[in-house]
């Protein structure tokens, strides 16, 4: 090169957007448009929080609500509908809707493909089918803490078989590891279907409602777990996240800006993998939020980067969305949330795989 201007990061600089706010030795970035797009999901997210509690057999307005979650409620009927029934439900549906937004966003910053999302490269089909495997050969012994295991168990080693085979081969990339993954994916589902084809009618039965992804009767046993682990991924994404950013910029720049490209892999594939499994052990396969929130994210900031806290927002306000749409379509067409994800992230996929670029 000769003359003219040099990356910025030959002088040791990210070409990141926003602005640097210091204070002594610490600093943070900071994009206002950014932080704008997450305090408005955050409260499309309380709206839709208020108006899921409120719907239902026994119907209740806002005033109720609120009044049951601050213990202010007279009627005790309604508290118990609130914190027994409602509570546990909606709390999943938000633990899971930002776990597999931020694994989405972690996959396809890490295969620099927004075809890699846990969908498609096979970690929710693995953990769909190791939750199968126990409801069909658990003899009797399938309750939710052994199916959520199973399921936590089937995602994590796909994810390790996944990897390894995306790494043999002269090429490698992130379109090698969503080749792999949806050809690993193909064969579970092969897998699973062979499972149902051999289990008893009250197993199959069983089986299928799981496979169809609903928050349906979901309690704290279900909740607990997902919060659990977003309580420890949650504070490590700052970090990881500038990570992440560094290595789109290639591993040679990566190095030169002291971040080692394997370990920093690792962990994302780690967190990824860890977000999925209990996701889907809680609410079981659940569609396009993982492959699309990271890619709204990036449209409505308008920013470059693996957008992970604006992704969880949007992840869990979709989620919401979606299970009030299921419980509210025409002709009496109500359906499990995930169905509905699946047909909306059918579109989706669509009008992704026809742009001319799908980054």
């Amino acid at each position: 090169m000769s003359g003219g201007a040099r990356p910025a990061a030959a002088h040791g600089r990210l070409p990141l957007p926003g602005l640097v706010l210091r204070a002594g030795p610490w600093s943070v970035r900071w994009h206002p448009r950014t932080w704008a797009v997450c305090a408005a999901l955050v409260a499309v997210a309380v709206v839709l929080a208020v108006v899921a509690m409120g719907d239902g057999t026994i119907a209740l307005t806002p005033v109720q609500v609120l009044g049951a979650l601050t213990g202010a409620a007279e009627d005790r009927t309604v508290e118990r509908v609130v914190l027994g029934i409602r509570l546990p439900r909606l709390v999943t549906g938000l633990g899971v809707g930002a776990a597999l937004a931020v694994a989405g966003a972690l996959f396809q910053s890490l295969s620099r493909n927004a075809l890699g999302s846990p969908d498609l490269i096979g970690l929710t089909t693995g953990a769909a089918t190791g939750a199968v495997l126990q409801i069909v050969l658990g003899g009797g012994t399938s309750g939710p803490l052994a199916v959520g295991a199973a399921a936590v168990l089937g995602g994590t080693l796909t994810a390790v078989v996944v990897q390894v085979l995306a790494r043999t081969g002269r090429s490698g990339g992130g379109y090698r590891m969503v080749l792999v993954g949806i050809g690993v994916g193909a064969f579970l589902q092969a897998v699973s279907s062979v499972l149902l084809t051999r289990a008893e009618l009250d197993q199959a039965l069983e089986a299928e409602i799981w496979l169809q992804g609903s928050l349906a009767g979901r309690s704290w046993q279900q909740a607990v777990p997902v919060l659990v682990v977003l309580a420890v991924v949650l504070p490590l994404l700052p970090a990881v996240r500038r990570d992440a950013d560094v290595l789109e910029m290639g591993d040679e720049t990566a190095a030169q800006l002291g971040v080692v490209a394997a370990r920093a892999r690792r962990t994302q594939v780690v967190l990824g993998v860890a977000l999925t499994a209990v996701a889907t052990a809680a609410a079981g396969p659940i569609a396009f939020v993982a492959l699309a929130a990271p890619q709204l994210v990036r449209r409505l900031t308008g920013a470059t980067g693996a957008h992970l806290g604006a992704s969880a927002c949007l992840g869990a306000a979709l989620l919401l969305a979606a299970d009030l749409v299921s419980r509210h379509l025409p002709f009496a067409w109500s359906v499990p949330v995930g169905l509905a994800t699946a047909l909306l992230g059918g579109l989706y996929l669509v009008w992704l795989l026809t742009r001319k670029d799908p980054r």
